[in-house]
């Protein structure tokens, strides 16, 4: 027999989808067995699996503790590595990922900004590997793994729940710094249609219209220019794959560096005068709308990371720096 004590990074997901985390490798009709036939309850009490658990809530498990670990399959921390944190409370953090680095896995054996912030908890002890039984944290936004910036993470069940939402209802104001071939004199909002290939993991914009395709939405605005090459804030509006490099390259304003939609002329220069190997493009800046308790300090709040050191260097000999 073992009893399971609710924490508050658990607090807020269904019984059935706790126990599914915590018993890993069980299937699902198993469960919903031992539900039935009181083998697991809630609170002492008989449970179905729809119930929301709370900070608190005692869970039992009539069962054998080898019953428990033939289904429970252990999580692999990453390596501790530095993590750029930019801001953090008890259900959120916010991290500067560099550029190269994925925002979360691509397939199984990946290494992701994911793991190492787990990592990072865990080491900060914030985190137990105990835990990750029945909670893992989680980044909600994603970068392409050659842009850097901010990725906005839910350190509990409550942070992940409110931060998918405000991003879903676009509540959240998405700034990006990049630098782009030519000179852009004027601030446009620009609008299209994107298609994504799924073959070739690329995407098309077009003015009208498409099956398949969806609405997009971008503003930008040059800070400036040197007559070949232009620094733009841009505001993502909507948030689809490839939406800034695509829309941008689209308008004749190709991203420098970036080897899927920008110009390889250009890319080639850059790539021998600075070494540059990824796309300039970095989410620069979070806008959080006002909030309630217990994101009370979220409130308002702009959460800002700072640009990565070749960036600032080819924006210094650019002469692009302010």
């Amino acid at each position: 027999m073992q009893v399971l004590h609710i924490s508050s990074k658990e607090a807020g997901q269904r019984l059935d989808k706790f126990l599914q985390k915590y018993m890993n490798q069980a299937p699902k009709s198993f469960i919903y067995k031992m539900l039935r036939k009181k083998n697991i309850v809630l609170n002492k009490k008989k449970a179905d699996g729809s119930e929301k658990i709370i900070e608190d809530d005692e869970i039992t498990l009539f069962l054998s503790d080898e019953t428990i670990g033939k289904f429970t399959k252990h999580e692999i921390v990453a390596e501790q590595v530095p993590l750029a944190v930019v801001y953090e409370n008890t259900h959120v953090l916010i991290m500067n990922k560099p550029a190269g680095m994925l925002s979360q896995k691509a397939s199984a054996d990946d290494i992701s900004a994911n793991e190492y912030m787990i990592s990072y908890l865990i080491h900060s002890r914030q985190l137990s590997r105990e835990d990750l039984r029945t909670f893992r944290p989680g980044v909600c936004n994603r970068l392409d793994r050659n842009t850097s910036g901010l990725l906005l993470a839910g350190k509990t069940v409550t942070g992940l729940q409110e931060m998918s939402r405000l991003l879903k209802e676009r509540t959240i104001q998405k700034y990006y710094l990049c630098l782009v071939q030519g000179e852009v004199r004027n601030a446009e909002h620009i609008s299209g249609y994107l298609h994504k290939n799924e073959k070739c993991n690329k995407v098309e914009i077009y003015q009208t219209p498409r099956p398949g395709a969806s609405r997009i939405e971008t503003a930008y605005e040059p800070l400036r220019s040197n007559g070949n090459v232009t620094l733009l804030k841009v505001e993502l509006i909507t948030g689809k794959t490839h939406q800034i490099r695509s829309h941008l390259a689209g308008c004749g304003h190709g991203i420098i560096g970036d080897a899927k939609y920008g110009d390889s002329v250009w890319n080639e220069k850059y790539r021998k005068k600075y070494g540059l190997r990824h796309q300039l493009l970095h989410a620069w800046k979070l806008c959080f709308p006002k909030m309630q308790e217990p994101f009370g300090d979220l409130s308002g709040r702009v959460a800002e990371a700072e640009l990565p050191d070749l960036f600032k260097k080819i924006l210094d000999e650019e002469h692009l720096k302010e």
